[in-house]
């Protein structure tokens, strides 16, 4: 069976959201993606107090300037498609109350007739803290375990009741209900992160990093999942943060850098894994929508032509 294909939404700076996420949307469905997935960034420090992903002397990258709201751009996606599941890859869950988070991501799954997939994290970015954490930076792990946990007893029978740390629900009525229950992703790299995931997630979303890297991962949880006594399968989405070329590149690429044809390679590489899904996102070396719709379909159709 050939692996499942996702596809990044139009949330920079370059685009019109109101006009390109629908647009793109349905594109990617009459395409035959599988799915459609967001990111977050709330901001981008300026000057910067600290290096991307925390490390020291890393710039961030222009592309992140200006980076829509995940929740808004995946209902606009809802509304314009039937069939598509719409994820996160990643929402940095702790900069999010739990309840309302819990209650936003019910609705759009009552909405879109059960297609969400909720990806989470935790972050890295002291600024983004600083203006959204529920609680500080230091605590973001124990957060996310409470949005879990929210998020399960929220969407679950009512009277909904739970007692947390930063959430507190007496006895409540609470709806709408999702359609089904929203599976649960996890950005998970650490030890701590990796366990956290086997105890309460449905699945990994792991980041395109190379195939020897994610293989090593992937071993690395499934040993730990038979450790902790865990029997449910555990779903996997990679993400592959493609840079696009109309031409080929030569030696020395990353992985997800290319053309089309370079890109597929590396798509049947990592399918080789046993992963379940991958999702693409071009959208930060494409000019504009319809560049970013005709690449798309470029990839897909050659993905699928060479059987992945």
């Amino acid at each position: 069976m050939a692996i499942r294909l996702g596809l990044g939404l139009p949330q920079n700076r370059q685009y019109r959201l109101g006009r390109d996420v629908p647009d793109v949307a349905r594109a990617a469905e009459r395409i035959g993606y599988d799915s459609l997935w967001v990111y977050e960034r709330a901001l981008v420090p300026e000057p910067a107090t600290q290096g991307l992903y925390g490390v020291e002397g890393l710039p961030w990258p222009d592309s992140y300037r200006g980076v829509a709201d995940p929740l808004v751009t995946l209902t606009l996606a809802a509304a314009a498609t039937e069939r598509v599941r719409l994820g996160s890859s990643v929402l940095v869950a702790p900069l999010h109350m739990p309840f309302q988070l819990a209650k936003t991501l019910a609705t759009l799954d009552a909405a879109s007739g059960g297609r969400v997939l909720a990806g989470f994290g935790t972050g890295w970015s002291l600024d983004e803290y600083a203006a959204s954490g529920i609680r500080p930076i230091e605590e973001r792990g124990r957060m996310l375990e409470e949005v879990i946990d929210v998020c399960r007893a929220v969407w679950g029978p009512d009277p909904v009741r739970y007692a947390g740390e930063v959430t507190t629900i007496e006895s409540a009525v609470v709806g709408p209900k999702p359609a089904r229950p929203v599976p649960i992703l996890l950005a998970a790299s650490t030890p701590r992160a990796m366990r956290r995931l086997v105890d309460h997630a449905d699945g990994w979303l792991p980041l395109g990093a190379g195939v020897a890297r994610v293989a090593s991962q992937w071993a690395e949880l499934q040993e730990l999942a038979a450790e902790r006594g865990r029997h449910e399968p555990i779903r996997t989405v990679l993400r592959a943060n493609a840079r696009y070329s109309a031409k080929a590149r030569d030696g020395g690429r990353s992985p997800f850098q290319g053309d089309a044809d370079q890109i597929v390679e590396d798509l049947a590489a990592h399918a080789a894994i046993g992963l379940e899904e991958i999702l693409v996102d071009f959208q930060a070396t494409v000019r504009d929508a319809r560049e970013l719709q005709d690449v798309a379909a470029e990839v897909y159709e050659k993905a699928r032509a060479a059987g992945v």
